[in-house]
C-alpha cells in the first residue's frame, strides 16, 4: 500500500476525516517534539508544547496554505508555541527523569555519570543557536537527511550542511572540556 502524501492527508483531514490528521500528527509527532525540546530544553514542557501544538494546527488546518508543506507549517506551529510557553509563564522547575526510568536500575556511580553526561550534554546543547540545535536533534536524533531537514524548515541544504558542521564542531569542543574535566586534566 503505497504511504499518502502529506497534501493528500491534509486534504483529507480538512473534510473532516479524523485518521488522517492521526496520520499527520504520528508522522510529524517525534520531529515535533524534537523542535520543542531544541526550544524549551525541558522534556514535560516540550511535550506540553507539542500537544497544544497539534490542536492548534487541528483547529487551523484550513490556513495551511500549501498542503505539501504541512510538515514545515506545522514545525514552525511547534517553534513558535515552544517560545509562547517560555514567555508565558516561568517555567515550573520540574524533576528531570530518571537516568533508569526505561532500564534496569543501575549501579548509583553508573546513575550518577548519567545523570551528569545528560546535564552536561544539555548544556552544550543549549550553547548552540536555536536553529542549530533543531537541526542536530532533527539529524542526530531523528535520522532525519539534509534535504528533508533543508525542504521542512525552508532553506537551502547547503545552509544545513553548514549549521550541522558548526554546531557538531561546537559540541565536540564543550563536550571535550567536560570528558578532560571528568578524568581529572
Amino acid at each position: 500500500m503505497k504511504e499518502r502524501s502529506d497534501a493528500e492527508l491534509v486534504i483529507l483531514a480538512r473534510s473532516g476525516d479524523a485518521a488522517s490528521f492521526g496520520e499527520l500528527v504520528a508522522r510529524y509527532l517525534r520531529p515535533a517534539y524534537s523542535v520543542a525540546l531544541s526550544v524549551i530544553g525541558r522534556h514535560q514542557d516540550a511535550e506540553d508544547a507539542v500537544q497544544e501544538s497539534f490542536m492548534v494546527a487541528l483547529e487551523r488546518l484550513e490556513e495551511c496554505r500549501n498542503p505539501d508543506r504541512f510538515a514545515g507549517w506545522v514545525l514552525a506551529i511547534v517553534r513558535n508555541r515552544s517560545r509562547n510557553l517560555i514567555r508565558r509563564e516561568s517555567l515550573r522547575r520540574g524533576d528531570e527523569i530518571p537516568a533508569n526510568a526505561s532500564s534496569p536500575s543501575p549501579s548509583p556511580e553508573r546513575a550518577a555519570d548519567i545523570s551528569a553526561l545528560r546535564s552536561r550534554l544539555t548544556e552544550a546543547l543549549n550553547t548552540l543557536s536555536e536553529v542549530q540545535r533543531e537541526i542536530v536533534l532533527l539529524h542526530d536524533l531523528e535520522g532525519w537527511k539534509h534535504v528533508e531537514i533543508a525542504e521542512k524548515l525552508g532553506m537551502p541544504s547547503g545552509t544545513v550542511r553548514s549549521h550541522l558542521h558548526f554546531a557538531r564542531k561546537a559540541l565536540r569542543v564543550q563536550l571535550a572540556e567536560w570528558k578532560d574535566y571528568r578524568k581529572g586534566g
